[in-house]
């Protein structure tokens, strides 16, 4: 059974930064497509970036490109998000997910979920 657990979040003033990290346990993780989603109030589940299980293509949302960075240790069975120049528009419930299939993104896409982290941004 493969379970994901997200840390790292809180409160930070727009401009900021923080650094996001998801502890995978459970068999076949370098083999998974692992990725970011977040949730802010009111509004859906949304597409934040993706990382492949072996090496360094990854995918983002428009709306995060040049301030957000995925990244995984295959060794240690953890990935990150380090998110630089936080706006207040990023507030939301930040999820941990992975992808048996191994596509970066799809309709679906997801088949492990993490219980999410906080993250607020004030103005």
């Amino acid at each position: 059974q493969v379970q994901l657990v997200e840390s790292g979040g809180g409160l930070v003033q727009a401009g900021g930064s923080l650094r996001l990290s998801c502890a995978v346990s459970g068999r076949g993780f370098s083999h998974y497509s692992m990725g970011w989603f977040r949730q802010a109030p009111g509004k859906e589940r949304e597409f934040v970036a993706t990382i492949f299980g072996y090496g360094d293509t990854t995918s983002y949302a428009d709306s995060v490109k040049g301030r957000f960075t995925i990244s995984r240790d295959n060794a240690k069975n953890t990935i990150y998000l380090q998110m630089n120049n936080l706006k207040p528009e990023d507030t939301a419930v930040y999820y941990c997910g992975a992808e048996k299939s191994g596509a970066l993104y799809y309709r679906g896409w997801g088949d492990y979920w993490g219980r999410g982290t906080q993250v607020t941004v004030s103005s």
